[in-house]
């Protein structure tokens, strides 16, 4: 079949219902009667050669081939959602650059990473946190330019998506100045029964140091863990314990003498990824700093 022949109304509604999974309510979405959308989503399913849906009375459930196409159609029908909410935008010179981020990352390296732009009087920058299966879902329906995280996103045929390696660091324990400068410890041997603050089991590099722990047989006390880095860096900050958590997070403190780095582990690294869907195409600057960013290091 040439791509003339393909029928994008029928396609859209056919997307319409696998959003709602519901012939009625994408039937009221798009002002036409149940009967007229599944007439055309069977005339898409005949024009294709293969069934869309399994329907048990008014059940419908997406086959195989139904769940690949409904992927194409999130994208065909989110980058036209894109280009209609660009042709009703505030400023039609500005660039915009959506940026998702992974809530357990680093502010400071999202601050860092993102830099460039911020020297780009065209570009106007937004930034939302949140979990990594909710940032994907957003950048899928192109709601997002790329999402920022600690970890890839699994290879996945019916989602179009690249990881990009942005770069990765030592993970580093750190104390209040006052109480910790000059003191080395050997992570794990170390902290048996050492109060600690760390991240919570959400974050990448948890469920490392828990291993390395009871490998060594070693048992920190927890007084704290946290999801927010910068909930963290203010516990490690104004706490006595030891903090775990990304060098970059407390880069301030350390230059100021607040807080002293007291050791590290080579076996204990935070990766940064930089999300995007496949074949798409990123916002000039955005491009610019992918490229730079990670021009030997993609993930696919």
């Amino acid at each position: 079949m040439d791509l003339h022949q393909l029928n994008f109304k029928h396609l859209f509604y056919f997307w319409q219902v696998a959003k709602t999974g519901s012939l009625t309510q994408a039937a009221g979405q798009i002002h036409t009667s149940q009967s007229a959308l599944s007439t055309q989503i069977r005339q898409l399913e005949s024009r294709l050669g293969a069934a869309l849906f399994d329907r048990q009375g008014r059940h419908l459930e997406l086959t195989a081939t139904g769940q690949q196409v409904f992927s194409y159609a999130e994208s065909i029908f989110g980058l036209g959602e894109q280009m209609l909410g660009w042709l009703d935008g505030r400023d039609q010179d500005a660039i915009h650059v959506r940026v998702g981020s992974v809530a357990t990352m680093s502010r400071n390296f999202q601050v860092n990473w993102l830099h460039p732009l911020f020297h780009d009087p065209a570009v106007v920058l937004s930034v939302d946190s949140g979990s990594l299966q909710d940032l994907v879902a957003r950048l899928l329906r192109h709601q997002l330019d790329v999402v920022l995280a600690n970890e890839p996103v699994p290879a996945d045929p019916a989602r179009p998506l690249s990881s990009r390696f942005l770069g990765s660091q030592v993970i580093s324990l750190v104390g209040r100045a006052d109480r910790w400068a000059g003191t080395t410890l050997e992570v794990p041997r170390d902290l048996d029964g050492v109060e600690m603050a760390m991240p919570s089991a959400r974050h990448s590099v948890r469920p490392q140091f828990d291993a390395l722990c009871h490998a060594a047989g070693v048992t920190p006390r927890l007084r704290a863990e946290i999801d927010d880095m910068t909930m963290l860096r203010l516990v490690a900050r104004d706490s006595g314990w030891i903090t775990m958590l990304p060098e970059v997070v407390v880069q301030d403190e350390l230059q100021s003498g607040a807080l002293a780095h007291v050791g590290q582990s080579a076996q204990l690294t935070e990766h940064f990824y930089a999300i995007t869907v496949r074949h798409s195409r990123p916002a000039g600057p955005l491009k610019q700093l992918l490229l730079r960013s990670a021009a030997d290091n993609m993930l696919t």
